[in-house]
């Protein structure tokens, strides 16, 4: 398996001239995953070597704007991109809770139609991931309004015992998220490959005895 990784900015707080908001894009077996989407990243996206059309995940580690702000405007390219089509699977994206809110609001505000679908992955956050004053219940937000109508997608909570959420498993590696300290609820993202068995051959084994 194949992987490389492109940064597409590592500003903080927000976007400069010569330095795009937080956003990286990990390539593997013919897909790309990004990984924060800071305002402008999809400019930068277009002035790098990467087809922005090829994005099937999205990861998001917290809601601070300068990692999210540039996802509504990025989704939006990719529809214009986009060629409608039953069977096309959806765009995967995982965040806090409460990413799926955001989303659903700002393209229905903006009367944004997507030509393609999307899953909204929300991780519940633990109170010891900020400093108690800045932690907020997100779990309430929209009643139940939102589940009738927004975006489909799963809500992972921590199981007891357990310290990382799995997020996706296959023959060739499993996706996991863990709780990072910061300001507000933040998440890592880790990418481990399965072990792979070796091959053997028999016939040069029995010539070296």
């Amino acid at each position: 398996m194949s992987m490389d990784i492109t940064f597409l900015g590592t500003g903080s707080a927000y976007p400069s001239p010569a330095r795009g908001a937080s956003a990286l894009v990990l390539r593997r077996e013919g897909e790309s995953w990004l990984f924060d989407c800071g305002e402008g990243t999809q400019t930068q996206l277009m002035k790098s070597h990467l087809r922005a059309g090829l994005i099937t995940k999205i990861f998001i580690t917290h809601l601070h704007g300068d990692h999210f702000f540039g996802l509504p405007g990025l989704l939006c390219t990719l529809s214009l991109q986009s060629s409608p089509g039953p069977n096309r699977p959806p765009v995967d994206i995982y965040g806090p809770l409460g990413l799926r809110s955001f989303l659903w609001r700002s393209l229905e505000l903006s009367h944004s139609q997507l030509l393609f679908p999307y899953a909204v992955h929300e991780l519940v956050p633990t109170r010891d991931q900020c400093p108690a004053e800045e932690f907020r219940d997100f779990s309430r937000l929209d009643g139940d309004e939102l589940p009738a109508r927004g975006p489909p997608g799963r809500v992972l909570r921590l199981d007891p015992g357990e310290s990382s959420y799995l997020l996706e498993e296959d023959e060739q590696l499993v996706l996991r998220a863990f709780r990072l300290f910061h300001r507000i609820p933040s998440f890592g993202f880790v990418l481990e490959e399965k072990p792979r068995p070796g091959r053997l051959n028999v016939q040069k084994l029995k010539e070296l005895g």
